[in-house]
């Protein structure tokens, strides 16, 4: 994360200590983050606080345990109270408002005791396949592997034990804000991966719900679906407040307070889009991490169903088309660790930033093609790319060009290969687009992976002081946006917190437009031997 913008002053503390600031809450794929900033001007980062973890890839199965989701949680919001206390010799006891937002997707079942039933299934497991074909059928919609519901009737299919036991379904950030306030909601946005919406509704489908009802009579499965899901809320709707048995568990010194109102709880992508201002029609963003995931708010319905496009929403409910790569930029940031280590065993060490501005400005230096070299950053399976499982792997002809210019080339190209495929889809639908913003920590050195995007989308891609803060700094100003929410959302975001933003657009390069189209061609005639591999190894 960017470093706090605003200065310490007397005021500032006094503002922190009276709690008229919001918290923001996050959990990624690879670091749980928090960020606190001034309720009024958002815009102000007060300070931050952060712990790295990792999923855990056990019986075949991607997964992280509570203990870690808590531990974590706790450890994240220790460091940022220490930020706290370091900056403004203060120690907050209360805040204005909190969020609470995580990974979309996913599969955390519940018993009627709210013990957990079986270990927590992220959105990277691709083994729901039987399930989403048999649902996106019956329902004329795409219904993605890593969706809620697909994970569900997964189970049933699978006659698994646990089902007749299931009470409760939810997210990871359903799951957090429900033990912080006792309250089993879920913003509408984060609830959209779980199961469609009807966006006029601000809920979940009527119809579709009473469908799958009818397909699962006489199985295990005790409940109606919607008896299982959690309560869906529109942005700025009041979602509970703190227990105290929830301010022990965020922060277990005691020096935290209950009673503090709570945002609905969103998922990554709704913060993605609170944090690039991209909630209006026609607009869009690039979501970089783990995954990666690009979001555009619709004008109009699309004419067909597209198993590369997901159908679900803003913050506030309107529909969205969303293409999402289950692999980011890990891969990417595996090689920069290999050069490090390089660097480190020629004795010229150099930090993680360092190694990443080195080895992005000699991607510039490559050719547009990036040499005739293809890089594929499947650590897990890509449904877009039809692969179950992912195998990483670097292919090159013998009259490929073996550059580290090229090689770098050809790694960033690669985060952005599968998402190019569902966006192409998007186009041939007539979707059109007047912005496109990235964010994420790929996008902090400056006009290498925002200037490739644009020619991978052959689209003008912006990208603001917030780029690397992302959602933690996204899910604080939905938690702002409950004391102003007589404001639609995008009018809020307009005039009370981008209103004096600074964005750096980037306009795609004629060269960069060619080059990756080429890149993409060979892409997708490789992916047979990416899926090979799969097979072989």
């Amino acid at each position: 994360m960017s470093e706090p913008t605003e200065t310490p002053t007397d005021a500032t503390t006094e503002a922190i200590l009276a709690g008229r600031t919001s918290l923001g809450i996050e959990l990624g794929s690879t670091r749980i983050k928090a960020c606190l900033v001034n309720a009024d001007r958002p815009t102000e980062v007060l300070a931050v606080g952060s712990h790295e973890w990792e999923n855990a890839f056990v019986d075949r199965r991607w997964t992280y345990s509570l203990e870690a989701v808590w531990s974590g949680l706790q450890a994240a919001y220790a460091d940022l109270v220490a930020d706290v206390q370091r900056r403004y010799g203060a120690v907050p006891e209360t805040f204005g408002a909190v969020g609470v937002s995580a990974m979309m997707h996913g599969y955390l079942a519940f018993d009627a005791q709210g013990e957990l039933l079986v270990p927590f299934r992220t959105w990277r497991n691709t083994s729901t396949g039987p399930a989403a074909a048999e649902l996106s059928a019956r329902f004329g919609l795409n219904i993605p592997l890593r969706w809620s519901i697909a994970h569900l009737h997964q189970a049933v299919l699978d006659e698994e034990p646990h089902v007749p036991q299931i009470a409760f379904l939810t997210t990871l950030a359903g799951y957090v804000h429900w033990r912080l306030t006792g309250r089993k909601v879920l913003g509408v946005g984060d609830a959209s991966g779980m199961f469609p919406i009807d966006s006029a509704a601000t809920d979940y489908d009527a119809a579709l719900l009473d469908s799958y009802d009818e397909l699962v009579a006489g199985t295990a499965l005790p409940l109606r679906l919607r008896d299982l899901l959690p309560e869906v809320l529109p942005a700025g709707r009041a979602a509970g407040e703190l227990t105290a048995e929830g301010a022990a568990l965020l922060d277990p010194t005691g020096a935290l307070r209950p009673g503090i109102p709570f945002c609905p709880p969103e998922g990554d992508a709704g913060t993605g889009m609170v944090a690039t201002n991209s909630v209006a029609p026609r607009t869009g963003n690039v979501s970089a991490g783990t995954s990666i995931f690009a979001m555009v708010v619709l004008e109009r319905p699309l004419a067909h169903a597209h198993h590369e496009l997901d159908l679900v929403t803003t913050p506030a409910g309107d529909p969205v088309a969303m293409v999402h790569c289950n692999n980011g930029a890990s891969e990417l940031a595996a090689w920069a660790g290999l050069f490090g280590r390089f660097a480190e065993a020629a004795g010229q060490p150099a930090g993680s930033d360092a190694v990443f501005e080195v080895l992005f400005r000699e991607a510039l230096a490559g050719e547009p093609d990036a040499g005739g070299l293809l890089a594929y950053n499947t650590l897990a399976g890509e449904p877009i790319a039809g692969l179950d499982e992912g195998r990483p792997m670097v292919v090159r002809t013998p009259d490929s060009r073996l550059t580290l210019g090229n090689f770098m080339r050809a790694q960033l190209y690669g985060v952005y290969g599968t998402l190019a495929l569902g966006m192409r889809v998007l186009g041939g639908e007539g979707v059109e687009l007047d912005r496109m913003f990235a964010h994420g920590g790929i996008f902090r050195t400056a006009g290498v992976a925002q200037r490739f995007l644009a020619g991978a989308l052959d689209a003008p891609v912006a990208v603001g002081e917030t780029a690397s803060e992302g959602g933690a700094w996204g899910i604080a100003v939905l938690a702002s946006y409950l004391a102003e929410a007589d404001l639609p959302l995008g009018d809020y975001l307009d005039r009370r917190v981008f209103a004096e933003a600074g964005f750096e657009t980037v306009e795609p390069a004629a060269e960069d437009v060619a080059g990756f189209a080429a890149y993409l061609d060979r892409y997708r005639a490789g992916l047979a031997a990416e899926a090979a591999a799969v097979t072989a190894l």
